[in-house]
């Protein structure tokens, strides 16, 4: 899932002749699909973004994954291969396309319950729980997800060792900013120039802060995605000196040029020099390949100094 889909439950069709040429395609593409291994699923489509990563993490290529349009503007990274076909949006997924593919699974989350009858008429479904209703921290349930993932493909071992990897990583982070006696941060997603998604537990960056041993200067509790959406005048409620701010990429083009203009924003401690920077794109509907991805941009910039 990315940003976009969360943000309107049901994004514009993709034009009708790109559909077209997606579809014409699909014989050639089909062609450079592995062959199934004995009760293994190998032609998986993923609906989510996290889903895709950890594939990817797991050394398996998704045949197809929703919203792959939008991938490296939310993603970056890892690199989704060529190869890999664009079902549409998460809420309007192209089933001609997804119908032709014949995958073997269809991964999934709770965010799409309203299209598991129709998926359950394409394949098999796993539908794998990190963001839930339910509430919970979400690092620890992305690292549970990871594991019935890999079990599911046939990569039980390459999933342990992805996060053994993961929990190395985290340590070195860890290291290497404890001696910098890093800042409270709060963690921000523009809107606009007055309003802005900002990051508190149980969300993914929020447990990967106190995983990396940094404060997360917003002390109030957010909702089960991890985030909840304040006027800018809200940040005033964070009055620890030491705390920055930061956003993430991408910003609405013209956010910086008001923020410079508006007295709001000058009145705040953020608008301070050394105290405000923005950062690359993290995703923060993510599992463990977001979060080690967050914690490096993280770390980098902490120990940049800027």
């Amino acid at each position: 899932m990315s940003p976009d889909d969360h943000g309107r439950r049901g994004v514009q069709r993709r034009a009708l002749l790109k559909m077209m040429a997606g579809a014409a395609a699909l014989p050639a593409q089909l062609a450079t699909l592995p062959a199934r291994a004995e009760g293994i699923p190998t032609k998986i489509v993923s609906l989510d973004y996290g889903l895709a990563s950890t594939m990817l993490s797991l050394g398996v290529t998704p045949a197809a994954v929703a919203s792959l349009a939008d991938w490296d503007r939310w993603m970056v990274e890892p690199e989704m291969p060529a190869s890999v076909i664009d079902l549409g949006s998460s809420w309007e997924v192209n089933f001609e396309i997804l119908t032709a593919l014949k995958p073997d699974l269809i991964l999934t989350t709770p965010y799409l319950d309203a299209l598991l009858p129709k998926l359950e008429a394409v394949a098999p479904v796993l539908r794998l729980e990190i963001y839930t209703p339910e509430g919970g921290e979400i690092l620890p349930a992305a690292i549970a997800a990871t594991r019935k993932l890999a079990a599911a493909i046939g990569r039980t071992e390459e999933g342990e060792r992805f996060l053994a990897e993961v929990d190395a990583f985290f340590a070195d982070c860890r290291r290497r900013l404890e001696p910098l006696s890093p800042p409270p941060l709060a963690l921000v997603s523009f809107m606009d120039a007055r309003h802005a998604r900002i990051y508190g537990a149980p969300g993914l960056f929020d447990n990967v802060l106190h995983k990396i041993g940094v404060e997360n200067a917003w002390k109030e509790a957010s909702n089960f995605w991890g985030f909840q959406t304040i006027g800018i005048e809200e940040l005033s409620r964070i009055t620890d000196p030491r705390a920055r701010l930061i956003a993430f990429e991408p910003l609405p083009g013209d956010v910086l040029p008001k923020l410079d203009q508006s007295p709001l924003w000058q009145a705040l401690p953020f608008a301070r020099p050394g105290h405000f920077s923005v950062v690359p794109p993290a995703l923060m509907f993510g599992m463990v390949n977001e979060a080690t991805r967050f914690a490096s941009i993280i770390t980098r910039e902490l120990e940049s100094g800027s």
